[in-house]
């Protein structure tokens, strides 16, 4: 199998190697990728997959099927293909977009003879309001057995851990006066603002050490000789686990709320982006697919990542078994995400071989879970014991 699976990828590296070329050459912000996924959309619809554009009225997110003629599990592939402002693909996801669709192009060859079933999902916006909350929330991996991505570091580490999200908005409003000549007639909104600054800087001393409350002014006043009636600060809350984020959210809202209390002003809370969950690994999964890439000649992909922050990935392994492992691109440079050395880094031969490889242990590993009754078994079973953790 692993010499079919390397000789389909040489077939089509050449196509994914344009396709990730042509997205690192016209950066997209988040929900505007409409070269980029119509790209990814193109080359799906050349190798014979049905494709769903607009995907639940997002316009730049599409679903592509193609069904084996024998049945069995329903394995997706997730691309993201957004850049950064300023830095282009500084993320690495004109690679990792072409990983996902690479993968689900070669499993489509294999497909009529094991059976099975695979899906690749454009999502969009991964840098902001991640699609992949959306399409959770509209059920999209309802039917989804697996569900893979794999994204570009400078090293390979193992699918592991990210912080679940929420960002929140806080809006006060008062009332403006002149603030020399009769400010009693005032309601200071932006001291709504800076109490509750301070009120989460105490309560931080209280919080587990692995969470992370950050936050910045977005509003505070047009002019230091008028009391401000409009003050907002947007913060995002972060813990290990779902259950935590929600009980340090509801804290750090407390916080917002004393302040008006104290400052007689009326508070609006808000989200100004969508809420990440945790990403639970499916730790089955994840053996499955390193015993496959150190078959492939990548010994250490087991490093496990220091840090790490948060990803809509985390949503999907709510609800489906999943892994979210990263390959290396620039091995030894020290080179770090979100800057333009690192998106330089995906058009280099190293980065297309780590590619090869990646494709080659997403492509493997679906078809174990196909054609291995018992390895789903197992991953569905550490599913449901781990998914609400």
């Amino acid at each position: 199998m692993k010499e079919k699976v390397l000789h389909l990828i040489e077939e089509v590296k050449d196509e994914l190697i344009q396709l990730s070329k042509y997205i690192y050459e016209n950066p997209e912000l988040g929900y505007e990728e409409y070269k980029s996924s119509k790209a990814h959309i193109n080359l799906l619809k050349k190798h014979n997959f049905k494709v769903e554009e607009c995907y639940l009225g997002m316009e730049t997110a599409f679903r592509a099927e193609y069904k084996g003629e024998k049945d069995g599990p329903t394995i997706a592939y997730l691309a993201e293909y957004d850049a950064l402002p300023g830095i282009g693909h500084g993320c690495g996801h004109n690679l990792l977009g072409t990983v996902s669709t690479g993968a689900g192009i070669v499993l489509s060859k294999l497909v009529d003879e094991i059976g099975g079933r695979v899906v690749v999902f454009g999502t969009p916006a991964e840098e902001t309001s991640g699609a992949k909350v959306e399409m959770v929330a509209k059920r999209a991996f309802d039917d989804v057995d697996i569900a893979m991505l794999a994204h570009p570091d400078a090293e390979f580490y193992q699918s592991g851990a990210s912080l679940a999200l929420e960002a929140v908005e806080f809006t006060f409003r008062g009332k403006t006066a002149h603030a020399a000549s009769s400010p009693e007639k005032g309601i200071n909104a932006l001291d709504g603002v800076i109490l509750t600054f301070n009120a989460i800087n105490a309560l931080r001393q209280h919080i587990l050490p692995s969470a992370r409350v950050h936050g910045i002014i977005v509003e505070g006043g047009k002019a230091p000789n008028v009391v401000p009636d409009l003050a907002v600060a947007r913060f995002y809350i972060r813990a290990t686990t779902k259950k935590y984020l929600m009980e340090l959210s509801e804290k750090v809202k407390n916080c917002a709320r004393g302040a008006s209390i104290a400052t007689g002003t009326e508070l609006e809370i808000s989200n100004f982006e969508a809420s990440y969950d945790n990403m639970v690994t499916n730790e089955t999964l994840s053996k499955r697919y390193n015993e496959h890439l150190k078959g492939l000649g990548v010994e250490d992909c087991e490093n496990i990542r220091e840090t790490f922050g948060s990803i809509d990935m985390g949503n999907v392994s709510h609800v489906c078994p999943a892994i979210h492992p990263y390959f290396g691109i620039c091995r030894g440079s020290g080179i770090a995400a979100h800057t333009k050395e690192l998106a330089e880094a995906t058009l280099t031969e190293e980065a297309h071989d780590s590619m090869k490889k990646t494709i080659a242990a997403l492509v493997l590993t679906a078809a174990d879970v196909i054609m291995d009754e018992e390895l789903l078994k197992k991953i569905k079973e550490e599913f449901e014991t781990c998914k609400d953790k």
